[in-house]
């Protein structure tokens, strides 16, 4: 809205630094600067607003160190990272991308979810919930809705070489150039790899070239996994104080890295990587996204004043999906998404191998003291707070990796 407002100003009577609101950066700086202000200071009002409401966590018996202390504790706490989110981009954001639109939808779509989860848990006392067919059942529907968008919505474009071929409709904008055009496309990137673009298309198109116009039918399903898995993902990771906030927060930071270059002309020639119109308005929601979070983590620290429950971890999960969705970068989630990804394998595996000797030896083993991974090392007498440091050092570990694919090919 300020963006809007600030346009007229410089337009219409030459207002004195109006013309800053033009620039992604400076935007992306207050959206993270409001977001921190919004959750530490608002965050407080709001835990104590739960509290009043008797919004407390019920937790199972599950012989961990300091777990029944957490009983009691508020949680839904995801709604201090989704306000402290989507206040800084309505403010701050280009509200008419499409971009920013998608992710606007996202959040509120996956934030009812979690909070109709959380709301069951607590009426009902059990760690129950929404059942389960339809946390999936929302999961997918969301995935469509991106999927649908990211291949038929006009806005939604990369800019490269014109190609004359009947694969690829070209789509004219003001300003292009001579030789590059926005073109619709269902490429994406793949990293470490030289010419690392990879168009799903092929997967399809290489039976006969005509069907490359069928390509939505390889396209949406892939998305609607991604949103799928990564969301889940998120859900998983939230077992202990501070870890999914925490890690969330180092891989939309990067993400945001992404999304600025992928929307910078003159730095995605330099760096060689797709350049995506209108993608750095992304930056904006990811710099108030992260803010939210750090923010949150005020409370979410060890020993938690509030949890964030299913209404902020399936948000996270679906944000980050979708943001890596939007900036061609799917591919990097098992790197930058490493933890999300080992905590969902882990269970896998548990829940696999306990099935498996089950049925050959007649009682079920375990792989590990117990999944996810992080309540393996709490089984093992490690104190959770040092479980998180720890996990969120990996965690930068595997964003400076999924940094250097910009350049290492």
């Amino acid at each position: 809205m300020l963006y809007y407002l600030f346009e007229y100003l410089e337009s219409e009577y030459q207002f004195p630094g109006a013309t800053l609101f033009q620039f992604i950066t400076f935007r992306a700086a207050m959206a993270i600067i409001l977001s921190l202000l919004i959750s530490t200071i608002y965050g407080k009002r709001i835990i104590n607003f739960l509290r009043t409401k008797q919004m407390g966590e019920s937790i199972r018996e599950l012989g961990l160190e300091g777990q029944a202390q957490k009983a009691g504790t508020p949680t839904m706490g995801g709604i201090i990272i989704i306000l402290a989110t989507l206040v800084p981009v309505l403010l701050f954001a280009k509200l008419d991308n499409i971009y920013v639109i998608l992710l606007i939808v996202t959040t509120l779509w996956m934030g009812v979810i979690g909070f109709a989860d959380d709301y069951l848990k607590i009426k009902r006392k059990d760690k129950a919930g929404l059942a389960g067919k339809f946390k999936v059942i929302g999961q997918v529907v969301l995935g469509l809705i991106v999927g649908c968008t990211m291949y038929f919505h006009e806005d939604i474009t990369i800019k490269e070489e014109k190609a004359n071929t009947d694969t690829e409709q070209v789509v004219t904008v003001e300003g292009e150039s001579e030789f590059k055009a926005a073109i619709k496309s269902t490429k994406t990137t793949i990293p470490f790899f030289k010419n690392n673009e990879f168009d799903y298309a092929s997967l399809i198109s290489w039976i006969n070239p005509d069907l490359a116009k069928y390509a939505w039918i390889i396209f949406i399903p892939i998305v609607i996994f991604i949103v799928t898995a990564v969301s889940n993902g998120a859900n998983l990771t939230d077992g202990i104080d501070g870890l999914a906030a925490g890690s969330s927060a180092i891989i939309v930071l990067t993400l945001a890295l992404f999304a600025w270059v992928s929307g910078n002309i003159i730095f995605s020639d330099y760096l060689n990587v797709m350049y995506i119109p209108n993608s750095g308005e992304i930056t904006i929601f990811v710099a108030a996204f992260a803010g939210a979070l750090v923010g949150f983590l005020w409370y979410n620290t060890f020993p938690a004043q509030v949890f964030m429950g299913d209404t902020g971890s399936l948000t996270i999960g679906g944000i980050i999906a979708v943001i890596a969705i939007a900036i061609r970068k799917e591919f990097l989630i098992p790197i930058l998404c490493g933890i999300f990804f080992i905590e969902t394998l882990s269970v896998m595996m548990q829940v696999s191998y306990f099935k498996y000797t089950r049925k050959k030896y007649g009682e079920g083993r375990r792989i590990f003291l117990m999944s996810p991974l992080h309540h393996h090392y709490q089984k093992k007498g490690i104190h959770e707070s040092k479980i998180v440091a720890r996990f969120w050092i990996v965690g930068i570990f595997l964003a400076i990796i999924a940094v250097i694919t910009l350049k290492v090919r």
